[in-house]
């Protein structure tokens, strides 16, 4: 799995950045996530609707799931 796809799985996960999550629950997450919305495309469908519904906001969750799924390595 890329980064992308593990950042947009995390973006419409309901872990929020105030959790400090560990990398346990990323990975919980990103998994559980992905097997919810089917995949990799149904998480990227669900992160594109997301981000059109509230713009003033997706920017930084994405910025936030982006740094987090590089640095915790879940898309090896």
């Amino acid at each position: 799995m890329t980064v992308i796809t593990a950042a947009e799985a995390l973006f419409v996960s309901s872990l929020q950045p105030s959790d400090h999550p560990t990398y346990s629950q990323v990975d919980a997450a990103v998994r559980s996530t992905l097997q919810a919305h089917g995949g990799a495309c149904g998480c990227a469908a669900a992160f594109a609707a997301e981000y059109g519904e509230h713009p003033e906001t997706s920017a930084h969750r994405m910025r936030w799931a982006l740094s987090i799924a590089a640095q915790t390595s879940v898309a090896a």
